[in-house]
């Protein structure tokens, strides 16, 4: 069986991660081929299982250009010869529509695209003519998969889906690797000493992760606290000014990226999200079932995600200043904390492992290749 993976990028995100990881689950049975509509990003690819079958064509048509109708016709030629073709996010639509075009003509295999969510360009809106853009495309898929309730509600709304093609997947993790703390060498290049407080996140270093802003948050706290920011992305420098402008930088970590999160987060003794778009972080139930409390905007599913008693330190989405205070009251009371940590821990393995997630995707691939079992 061959399936074709068609990404708005490969780097080290949430859904890479989540594809990623549905790829080394589903076993060596199954060969995948990934392609990147931004050159060169494959940064996920750390996070594949030794068994996964996997080639990276570096042939295949780019997926970002006008879609003209010799450019969609090149890219359908090369989905020619899987089994299933798996789009994913704006920036692998064209894909999605050269397949609608001509799958009939060249005998395509059944495609299933996954919407993740908005880059800065849509954080405070989506586009109309991306809204009617994906209603055409989407015509021709067997399943649109969201990982959140907003964008289940986009999706059968601005986007025009039929509830039947609708997948609503929630984001899940193997939860009980993150019940025992990690050492405190665990991160590259910067062991925990003991007795310090660490602030952390993980996230891609994008402008619409607005970390900047959690610089700015985080500067006001107390000498022993420290924020460490696990990733990589363009936004490093940008970062790196606000700590400096904020008389911080001595106090603001980034070691890059972590390939095992489970070996990472458990060493902070707060979780913080700053975010101007999320639908469903995976980032924050790595956080719960590591028994941290989370401060974060309220973005997406985040206030529906986080346990109750931790509700009240999701704050207003954009509102700075409400971040800052929710850091400060969670940094200055550990008994808080640990209680917070406590319940999202527990609602984390009750409500997001892994399990539920690989056998949702598992019948909603079967299902696109009129499978009774896959893989």
């Amino acid at each position: 069986m061959r399936l074709l993976h068609l990404h708005s990028s490969f780097a080290a995100g949430g859904k890479e991660l989540r594809a990623a990881r549905l790829m080394s689950v589903f076993g060596p049975g199954i060969a995948h081929s990934v392609v990147s509509a931004q050159p060169g990003a494959y940064g996920a690819r750390v996070a594949l299982g030794p068994d996964v079958r996997v080639d990276f064509p570096e042939d295949f048509p780019g997926l970002q250009g006008r879609p003209t109708p010799a450019r969609l016709w090149r890219i359908a030629r090369a989905m020619r010869g899987f089994d299933l073709v798996l789009t994913y996010n704006w920036g692998a639509m064209d894909a999605v529509l050269a397949h609608r075009l001509y799958h009939r003509v060249l005998g395509l295999a059944p495609l299933v695209h996954h919407e993740d969510g908005f880059n800065e360009d849509e954080a405070g809106g989506l586009k109309p003519s991306r809204n009617l853009f994906r209603r055409i495309a989407l015509r021709g898929a067997s399943a649109l998969v969201v990982p959140s309730q907003r964008l289940e509600a986009i999706a059968l709304g601005a986007w025009h889906q039929p509830r039947a093609k609708v997948r609503l997947i929630i984001n899940g993790i193997r939860t009980e690797a993150y019940r025992d703390p990690p050492p405190p060498d665990a991160i590259p290049g910067l062991p925990k000493p003991e007795g310090a407080k660490w602030i952390g996140t993980l996230a891609g270093l994008r402008a619409v992760k607005q970390l900047p802003r959690l610089v700015r948050a985080f500067a006001g706290l107390p000498e022993e606290w420290r924020l460490v920011i696990l990733g990589e992305g363009p936004e490093r420098a940008v970062i790196e000014a606000q700590a400096r402008a904020c008389g911080v930088a001595d106090r603001v970590h980034l070691p890059g990226f972590v390939s095992d999160p489970s070996r990472a987060v458990g060493l902070f003794d707060l979780f913080a999200l700053s975010s101007d778009s999320e639908q469903f972080p995976i980032s924050v139930v790595e956080a719960m079932a590591a028994g941290l409390a989370v401060a974060s905007p309220a973005v997406g599913d985040v206030m529906a995600m986080v346990s109750v008693e931790n509700r009240s330190f999701v704050t207003p989405a954009g509102d700075e200043a409400a971040l800052a205070r929710a850091l400060a009251e969670l940094a200055g009371n550990p008994a808080l904390r640990a209680a917070i940590g406590a319940a999202n821990q527990a609602w984390a393995e009750a409500q997001y492992d892994e399990n539920a997630m690989v056998r949702s995707y598992a019948s909603t691939y079967g299902g696109a290749m009129g499978l009774t079992r896959f893989p």
